[in-house]
C-alpha cells in the first residue's frame, strides 16, 4: 500500500508541477492564417480589456483571456492578478507601462529611456514563468500625440529584451487606430515585434481599410474596441458628447465584432472589448460594461453572446428611450433655471421581471482628459429611486447638466442612458421657469 501512495504522490506532484511551469506560446501562420498557440494548441482570443473588474465574472461569460496596463496596478501585484487569472482558467496579455511623450517624456533622453528600460526587464523577469501569462503588451497608444519616432526604438529594444530572457511568450505594442507612418517605421526598425495590436471603436467598422492603407498585412489583435467614442459624436451646442443608450451600446458591440473582428478569420487573431469594469471617461457610464455600484449592463449580454454563442439565462433589462419634456436625447434641449420638467423612461425585462427606477443628475464634466488619462467624476446633486417617470425642477445655476437613468431588475443587471441639456438663467427670475 506504501508503495502505490508513493506512485500516486508522485503523479499528483508531476501534475502540479506541469500547471505551474509557463505556458510556451508562439504566433503560428498555417495557409495564411494566423493564430496564438498556447502549448501547442491553437488559442483564439476570446476577452476584455480587466484591470479592475471582476476577473470571477469574466470567466463565468465565457471569456478566455482578459488584458491589463501594466502589471501592478495600484491594487493587486502583478502576482495576484496572474493567480486569479489561473484559478479561472484565463490568460493574461499582461501590459508593461512604457512612459509618453505626450506626458513630458523625452525619448532623446538616453539616461531615462535605460532606467525604463531596466525597470521593465524587473517586470518581465519577475513574471515570465507564470502560466496564466500569454503575451506581453508594451506600452498603451504610444502613438498619441508622439513625434518622435524613437519612442519605438525603445518598444523595439524592450521586445527584443523579451526575446532574450523570456523566450516562451510574444511581444507586441498597443496603437490608437493604425497608421501608414508608424507601421512603415515597425517594418524597417522594429523586428522584435512578433504583431501589432489595434485600438478602434466606432472607426472600427472600417478597420480593413484602414489595415490596408496603412501597407499592414500581418497578424493582429484587436485590443480596445466597444461603444462609441466620445470624440466620434456630434456635440450638442454647447459642446457635451451625446453617449449611446446601454441598448444601442450591446447592438454596437455585437454590429462591430461581426463586422471587423470575427470577419477577418486569417489575420486577426482575437480581441479584448473595452472595459470589464468601470471607469469615469466624460461620465461614469461611457466605456464601462458596469455601473459603479457593480451591475451588469447590456453590453455584458452583448459579450457573453459573443462568447458563448448564446444569452444569459436571466438577462439585462433593455432601455427603448429616454425623454426629456417630450424631447429626444439628440436634440438640443435648453432649460431656464427653476423651471419645472418631466423625464420619461420606456425600458423591458427579458424574463418580465418588476423593474426599479434610479434618476441622478450631474453637472458636465470639466475635467476633461485625452487618451483614457484619469479624470475626476462630477459630484452628484441628486440621486432618487422613482418611477419610470419623474418631474423635477432644472437647477439653479446655469450651465451643462446631464441627467441620469438606471432600470434595474433586481438581479444586479441594469439598462442605463443619460440626458445632456443645458440650463440658461431664467428670463423672469421671481417665477422661475413659469
Amino acid at each position: 500500500m506504501k508503495y502505490l501512495i508513493f506512485i500516486v504522490s508522485i503523479v499528483l506532484f508531476m501534475g502540479c508541477s506541469n500547471e505551474n511551469k509557463p505556458a510556451k506560446v508562439k504566433v503560428v501562420e498555417k495557409d495564411g492564417k494566423y493564430r496564438l498557440y498556447v502549448n501547442g494548441k491553437e488559442f483564439y482570443i476570446m476577452g476584455a480589456g480587466c484591470e479592475f473588474g471582476d476577473i470571477e465574472k469574466l470567466a463565468e461569460h465565457g471569456a478566455n483571456s482578459f488584458r491589463t496596463w501594466r502589471t501592478d496596478n495600484g491594487r493587486q501585484t502583478g502576482q495576484e492578478v496572474l493567480d486569479r487569472a489561473h484559478e479561472n482558467g484565463l490568460m493574461v496579455m499582461m501590459g508593461l507601462d512604457v512612459y509618453r511623450e505626450r506626458h513630458g517624456f523625452d525619448y532623446n533622453d538616453e539616461a531615462a529611456v535605460k532606467r525604463q528600460f531596466d525597470k521593465l526587464k524587473e517586470e518581465v523577469i519577475k513574471y515570465k514563468d507564470h502560466p496564466a501569462l500569454l503575451a506581453w503588451g508594451i506600452g498603451n497608444e504610444l502613438n498619441l500625440g508622439a513625434k518622435n519616432m524613437k519612442v519605438w526604438d525603445a518598444v523595439n529594444d524592450i521586445a527584443k529584451m523579451i526575446h532574450e530572457v523570456d523566450p516562451n511568450h510574444p511581444a507586441t505594442t498597443m496603437l490608437a487606430g493604425i497608421g501608414k507612418k508608424e507601421i512603415d517605421y515597425f517594418k524597417e526598425n522594429c523586428p522584435d515585434l512578433d504583431f501589432v495590436c489595434v485600438q478602434m471603436y466606432a472607426d472600427i467598422e472600417n478597420l480593413p481599410k484602414r489595415l490596408d492603407d496603412a501597407g499592414y498585412d500581418g497578424p493582429y489583435v484587436v485590443t480596445e474596441w466597444g461603444a462609441t467614442g466620445h470624440w466620434e459624436v456630434p456635440p450638442t451646442e454647447w459642446g457635451a458628447a451625446v453617449e449611446q443608450t446601454s441598448q444601442e451600446k450591446r447592438d454596437a458591440y455585437l454590429r462591430r465584432y461581426e463586422m471587423a473582428i470575427a470577419a477577418d478569420e486569417d489575420k486577426c487573431m482575437g480581441s479584448y472589448a473595452f472595459l470589464w469594469g468601470q471607469k469615469q471617461e466624460r461620465t461614469p457610464t461611457w466605456y464601462g460594461m458596469f455601473l459603479e455600484n457593480g451591475h451588469a449592463t447590456e453590453s455584458v449580454d452583448a459579450m457573453h453572446k459573443i462568447w458563448t454563442g448564446e444569452w444569459p439565462e436571466n438577462r439585462c433589462p433593455t432601455l427603448d428611450s429616454l425623454r426629456l419634456n417630450g424631447q429626444k436625447i439628440y436634440d438640443q434641449v435648453y432649460l431656464n433655471t427653476g423651471e419645472t420638467f418631466s423625464a420619461l423612461v420606456a425600458a423591458r425585462d427579458f424574463e418580465n421581471e418588476p423593474l426599479s427606477y434610479r434618476w441622478e443628475l450631474l453637472p458636465e464634466s470639466d475635467d476633461l482628459k485625452w487618451g483614457g488619462d484619469h479624470e475626476s467624476r462630477p459630484p452628484t446633486l441628486f440621486n432618487v429611486n422613482d418611477d419610470a417617470s419623474m418631474v423635477f425642477e432644472a437647477p439653479q445655476e446655469p450651465g451643462a447638466y446631464r441627467l441620469f437613468v438606471y432600470v434595474t431588475d433586481g438581479n444586479e443587471h441594469s439598462a442605463n442612458a443619460n440626458f445632456p441639456f443645458f440650463v440658461k438663467a431664467s428670463p423672469n427670475p421671481s417665477k422661475g421657469g413659469e
